[in-house]
């Protein structure tokens, strides 16, 4: 079987082909990222070089076609704001915290090493406040949470936004997370692998080591790219919306003097309401993005007659304007785009949480289902704990593996941004908007590889990617377009039983 360079089948006709044509085919289907030359600090290293070899789907030697693939149902848990050196920096074999690179000493803002790190400062504090269940004197160097936090506690969130994402990762140097934070040296912390309840099934399936976010900073403009690839458009937006980040001469981002929401030609980067409800109570509709009328993802699965829906922890009571303390309107995608609205032709597919469970008893499942959960159980530092949150994403996980569509079905758990939290590894640039940070994935399936770290270079959009190339859909920008396909992660040879 032949495939295009967007893994468009060329002929209806199967037939058996060797290893090195997956491979070869492979690596023009999965994406053209391994062709771009990545740049990571100053060396001018290219990443591709430095990553480890691309596995090849399909134990027997060929893919087939995206129908014959017994992939009928994915599913995404969207959780938040953990790179992957602070969850899975310990995970064995990985490229993580025990790599020789990855302790890399923080400095300044002017390049000069901490003799150690700042007292660290719960910033969501009114007043900001230090946070004396940590030493004031830590070392320069990642550190271990659980030391002085346990587990089930709640950690202070680090800042993690458009222009200071760019600044701490420091051109490839990874050297600023702390001076462009206003936690202090807590954006060092990373916690006990092996005690998150996620830990088996990165075990015992596929965890991505090299995934990224999409784009720069926050949860917004990451959700955003998640169903539409795209950085949105607020054109005209409030003098009060609009950065002003600062270049040298020679282009480089080098500040900000002014922090905001919208850069200076327009494109929305970090956190404000949705045009639609839900959202915060009181915000006039000057302050809420426009509609956004490019397409998403659940446009072209609904054009092509696939079912799909956006699972939200908290849906129905935001809905009816009784939201949840700790309900996200930012978390809610497609209540920024024109089709989504109330009355409108796809708000059928924004539904509850609960009914995605109910859809599992009742056998109801949509192709493509993606889950957020309440904030409580999201895994953002600030209002949720990584304990709960993990155990509310196992409770999923096992809820889809006790159901009728488990040995037809994928599971991705990933993470929508880096969280204002250290990571060893550069993000590979692409172009003006990221990738961002490196996130946690892992692949759970019959069909999954068992047992594998996938060193692929993927992202958010390997996500559309993978649901584009299975169900037949055009690609929505040149980003998924372009993107790495998550084939890697599977083994169609033959189903676990795990």
């Amino acid at each position: 079987m032949k495939y295009d360079r967007l893994n468009r089948p060329q002929s209806s006709l199967v037939t058996k082909r060797s290893r090195r044509d997956v491979l070869r085919d492979g690596l023009i289907a999965a994406g053209s990222l391994a062709a771009t030359p990545w740049l990571i600090g100053p060396t001018g290293a290219r990443a591709q070089d430095l990553a480890t070899p691309v596995a090849v789907p399909g134990s027997a030697g060929e893919i087939g076609r995206p129908e014959t693939v017994p992939i009928d149902h994915l599913v995404v848990i969207f959780l938040e704001n953990r790179p992957f050196d602070h969850l899975y920096g310990l995970f064995p074999g990985a490229n993580g915290l025990l790599s020789p690179e990855a302790r890399i000493p923080q400095t300044d803002a002017d390049g000069v090493p901490y003799a150690t790190l700042p007292p660290i400062v719960n910033s969501w504090a009114d007043p900001p406040a230090v946070d004396t269940r940590f030493p004031s004197d830590l070392p320069n160097e990642p550190f271990l949470i659980e030391d002085y936090v346990p587990l089930g506690d709640i950690d202070p969130s680090p800042t993690h936004r458009f222009y200071q994402h760019q600044l701490q990762v420091n051109g490839g140097r990874m050297d600023r997370y702390v001076v462009w934070s206003d936690t202090g040296g807590l954006p060092l912390g990373h916690v006990d692998t092996e005690k998150l309840p996620l830990y088996p099934y990165a075990r015992e399936h596929t965890l991505c080591d090299n995934f990224f976010t999409a784009a720069w900073g926050g949860s917004m403009l990451n959700h955003i790219w998640l169903i539409a690839a795209m950085t949105p458009l607020w054109p005209g937006a409030p003098a009060d919306q609009i950065a002003q980040p600062t270049f040298d001469s020679g282009g480089a981002l080098i500040g900000v003097q002014k922090d905001g929401n919208v850069t200076p030609d327009g494109y929305c980067v970090n956190d404000v309401q949705p045009f639609y409800a839900p959202y915060q109570a009181n915000t006039p509709v000057e302050e809420r993005m426009p509609p956004q009328l490019a397409p998403t993802i659940g446009d072209r699965l609904s054009d092509a007659g696939v079912s799909w829906a956006w699972y939200a922890g908290g849906w129905d009571d935001a809905v009816a304007g009784n939201p949840a303390a700790t309900f996200e309107f930012h978390h809610q995608p497609f209540s920024y785009f024109s089709r989504y609205g109330e009355g409108m032709s796809g708000r059928e597919h924004l539904q509850d949480e609960t009914r995605f469970l109910s859809s599992l008893t009742e056998g109801t499942l949509p192709a493509v289902s993606f889950i957020k959960p309440l904030g409580l159980f999201d895994e953002q530092a600030g209002y949720s704990a990584v304990e709960s949150s993990e155990s509310h994403a196992v409770e999923l996980i096992e809820a889809v593996k006790a159901s009728p569509f488990w040995e037809q079905s994928a599971i991705v758990v990933t993470y929508d941004d880096f969280g204002g939290w250290y990571d060893h590894v550069a993000p590979p640039p692409v172009d003006r908007w990221g990738p961002g940070g490196r996130v946690p994935a892992i692949v759970i399936s019959p069909w999954a590889r068992q047992a594998h770290i996938d060193s692929t270079p993927y992202d958010h959009t390997s996500i559309l990617k993978f649901i584009e190339w299975r169900w037949g859909l055009a690609p929505l920008a040149s980003r998924d377009a372009l993107a790495w396909n998550l084939l890697p992660a599977f083994d169609f040879g033959a189903p676990t039983s795990s």
